[in-house]
Order: structure tokens, then C-alpha cells, then sequence
């Protein structure tokens, strides 16, 4: 296990980023959950608009590492800004108490969407976590995504925001990264903060195309991967 948070940064710290949104400290991985140089930033740069979720006219996201719901968020507030539907499927192992997700979207964006509201509820108690509201469909499974039983073709979007590959190798290795390629629809897009050369070589492998993009801040390059029709 990686090491902790020190003394003086104790966990579920929340942070303040420059852009005004909040991200807050792992207890289990001693890093922050968002990028402390803009944690909304980089939900909309990487993830939202890197995998063409802002034009999707419904999209279908598969999220591993949902954390502190931030990615979620900014997907909600972007498929209601646009008044399309949604269908959001998640992985989070280690569920952060609730107390932290209401503390880091607390006037942010998509925070006060009735999904949110209905997570908040529901949060931690059992998995699957399910929120149907009119527009969402929300399920989060509070489950190892490695040992779950991935939709096939499925994804339009995929979001692989896991802590780093040196903190958090399982959700970065090659039998995932075919497994995530297999649950991605034909054309569908997976982005990930990480421009790493083994995390390119992965996905590469996993025969997903590969691209660099230009980073969110505080990174200079951020990478998305399309699986070919």
C-alpha cells in the first residue's frame, strides 16, 4: 500500500483549486483525487470534452475511479446545459465518505442537479448504487473494477481517471486496458490525465489508437484513445 498522508495533510483535507473548485486528499493513496491546479478544469478539459462528450447527443460514459464525483458533475451539467440524456456508469473500490463529496461540490457545477442530490442520499450504503431521475440513469458499482463483469461495446465516453500509475498500479495494466477496449462502442473514446510512455504503450496495445493532447492545467499533454470501427 502506498504510503499515507502526512501528519500535517490529513486525509479528507479538502482543497481549494485555482479555478474555485475543490478537490480533497486520499486516505489510501496520500495524493489528491483531482489535480490541485484546477480540479473542475481538468474534469471538463480531460474527460468531458477529450472524449467528446459535450457533442455527444447521448451519451454513454463508464467511469473507473469515480472518487469525488467531479467527472460526474461536469458531465452532468454539460448534458443539462444541452438537455440530453445520460447513462453514467461508475467503479469506485474505496468509496470517500459522503460528507467529503457534498464538501468538494458544494456550489459547483451539476451540484445542485436532483442526481446529485439522489447520490448524496444513497452513497456508500450498497452496491449497486442506483439514481433514475428524469434524463440520468446513475449506477455505481462499490466493487474492484478489475474483478467486475464489464458491458460490452458499450461506452461512447470512458473515463480512466484511477490515482497515479505510481500509486495505483492495478487500474494502469495491460489485461485491463483490453478489457476497458472490449467495453468501449465502436468509435467510442477513452481519456485519461496520464500522458506516461507506458500508459500510451498500454492502451496502444490493448488496440485502441492513440493520441496526445495538450494538458489541462498544470499538464503539459493528457491522452485520448479511440477504439476503430
Amino acid at each position: 500500500m502506498p504510503p499515507g498522508p502526512s501528519p500535517d495533510r490529513p486525509a479528507g483535507e479538502i482543497i481549494l483549486t485555482p479555478d474555485g473548485s475543490r478537490t480533497a486528499l486520499s486516505a489510501r493513496f496520500g495524493e489528491a483525487y483531482g489535480s490541485r491546479h484546477g480540479a473542475a478544469a481538468q474534469a471538463r478539459h480531460v474527460f468531458v470534452e477529450g472524449t467528446g462528450t459535450h457533442r455527444h447527443p447521448a451519451p454513454r460514459v463508464l467511469e473507473v475511479g469515480f472518487g469525488l464525483g467531479v467527472n460526474f458533475r461536469a458531465t452532468l451539467a454539460e448534458v443539462a446545459r444541452r438537455g440530453v440524456p445520460l447513462d453514467y456508469l461508475a467503479y469506485e473500490f474505496d468509496p470517500a465518505p459522503a460528507e467529503v463529496l457534498r464538501a468538494v461540490g458544494e456550489g459547483g457545477e451539476g451540484a445542485e442537479h436532483p442526481a446529485w442530490t439522489a447520490l448524496l442520499k444513497g452513497w456508500g450504503q450498497a452496491s449497486p448504487l442506483l439514481v433514475q431521475v428524469p434524463g440520468v440513469t446513475l449506477t455505481v458499482h462499490f466493487t474492484d473494477v478489475r474483478e467486475a463483469d464489464l458491458p460490452p461495446d458499450w461506452a461512447s465516453a470512458l473515463y480512466l481517471d484511477g490515482f497515479s500509475p505510481a500509486r495505483n498500479p492495478e487500474v494502469w495494466t495491460p489485461a485491463l486496458a483490453e478489457r476497458l477496449a472490449r467495453a468501449l462502442a465502436p468509435e467510442g473514446l477513452l481519456a485519461t490525465y496520464s500522458a506516461a510512455g507506458h500508459v500510451r504503450r498500454t492502451l496502444a496495445g490493448a488496440g485502441l489508437k492513440v493520441e496526445k493532447r495538450p494538458g489541462p492545467p498544470g499538464k503539459r499533454e493528457c491522452l485520448r484513445a479511440v477504439r476503430e470501427a
